[in-house]
């Protein structure tokens, strides 16, 4: 079995060649590859070996590639294919050439509020869709946000904290990248349904319109013990002249109980598109961040 670098140059099932790195975290590497049988670009993530023989994980990551391979959306990064070979278990999915939300944040702080609903409909639309067919995608954030050279934006890694779970990975190990995100049951309980989708992306629109997400502390620990018992604050008490609307709309997607949020990304979807007219903001075009040619993603996945 190859790990890091070693896997350039690698054939996977005799068909993905993997040829340079776009990304690697703590628990998967994404490369850029190409499926010689289609002859097309493709991204291939590389889970860590740790889980190649795990056989609750195996089970569970193919189960989840299916079904999120089941969806079709322009929101959502198309999955082609999963496997396992050599050890190495991989999804092969659509290449999205451009960077991530996260990027995009380093590199201007708090969005506008133009761009930030241009990236918030397309991501909930792609989250409703998904809701509807009952999944839930658990690890919304900055990371899982790809934002094309066109401008397009898509939502990526449905279904793997659910694999991870499966295998037995504990929340302290899947907290790293995503305390920022969690939803107090989530952290609390370790459930989730689709108002837990909701929260983290009433957290997302809270960061892109104030430059920050909500909670911070010195330990990932600490910042997710403060969506169980902290009321998120109104956007506008950082960013003087926002609407009322959107504190309003932050406020009610990441209420603590959640009995009292949005039932799903819909009926959030329908909401924001309500307030896009009330509001008169106008479509624009989200700006493509520059991501660099390999870094590091504190996933989780």
């Amino acid at each position: 079995m190859r790990s890091g670098s070693d896997l350039l140059g690698v054939l996977l099932d005799g068909r993905y060649r993997i040829d340079s790195t776009i990304a690697y975290g703590g628990m998967s590497t994404v490369y850029r590859g190409i499926d010689l049988r289609l002859d097309r670009p493709i991204a291939i993530k590389v889970m860590d070996p740790r889980f190649a023989n795990d056989p609750a994980f195996l089970s569970r990551f193919e189960l989840e590639a299916r079904s999120v391979a089941r969806l079709s959306h322009a929101g959502l990064v198309a999955v082609y294919d999963q496997g396992s070979d050599d050890g190495h278990v991989f999804l092969v999915m659509d290449l999205i050439e451009g960077g991530t939300l996260r990027d995009l944040l380093r590199e201007r702080g708090a969005l506008s509020v133009p761009v930030a609903f241009s990236v918030l409909e397309p991501v909930l639309a792609a989250l409703a869709t998904a809701h509807r067919a009952g999944l839930v995608h658990r690890d919304v954030k900055p990371e899982n946000i790809l934002i094309a050279h066109d401008g397009a934006v898509k939502i990526a890694d449905f279904g793997l904290v659910r694999a991870l779970a499966e295998a037995g990975v504990t929340a302290g190990s899947m907290i790293l990248g995503t305390a920022a995100y969690l939803s107090p049951e989530q952290v609390s309980a370790g459930s989730s349904d689709a108002r837990s989708d909701v929260y983290s992306a009433g957290v997302l629109l809270y960061e892109m319109l104030t430059g920050a997400p909500p909670y911070s502390g010195d330990t990932a620990l600490a910042v997710a013990y403060q969506h169980v018992n902290t009321d998120t604050t109104a956007p506008s008490r950082h960013v003087p002249n926002l609407p009322p609307e959107l504190d309003d709309l932050v406020l009610r997607a990441t209420r603590r109980d959640p009995g009292a949020r949005f039932r799903d990304a819909g009926e959030m979807l329908a909401e924001v598109q309500e307030l896009r007219r009330w509001l008169h903001v106008v479509p624009v075009r989200v700006p493509t961040p520059h991501r660099p040619a390999e870094q590091r993603s504190p996933d989780a996945p």
